[in-house]
């Protein structure tokens, strides 16, 4: 077995330092030339960019980890942040080389009331 970490088990020591807001472990999870993408608005980070969006953004958010699905070269990453009295869900795609994640994609949505005639949210 090898000691490199899996997609799957990065995207997990991911979510446990972003719970954490413990950035110097984030960044050491990407690699040099890591890039994200947030679907969802379009930007797109490198590494210090990426640490830098997450630690200095506003509020009292609280991130938690929902599920981490093992797709061997591509995982993902299926989370939930509580911002106040708002929630946002997000998937996260990653890939990784020799232990380190190489790109994120994210696409994030805001929780909203469920649909009147569908039902709720599973």
């Amino acid at each position: 077995m090898s000691d490199i970490d899996s997609t799957a088990r990065l995207l997990e020591r991911y979510g446990a330092a972003v719970t954490g807001r413990d950035w110097a472990a984030l960044a050491s999870l990407l690699a040099p030339a890591f890039s994200a993408t947030l679907l969802h608005t379009g930007e797109r980070f490198d590494r210090d960019g990426f640490v830098a969006l997450n630690a200095d953004y506003l509020g009292d958010w609280v991130f938690h980890v929902d599920e981490v699905v093992d797709g061997g070269d591509r995982s993902v990453l299926r989370s939930h942040t509580v911002l106040g009295e708002e929630t946002y869900h997000a998937a996260s795609f990653a890939r990784a080389a020799d232990g380190l994640l190489t790109e994120l994609v994210e696409v994030w949505t805001e929780a909203v009331a469920d649909h009147p005639t569908r039902g709720g949210t599973p």
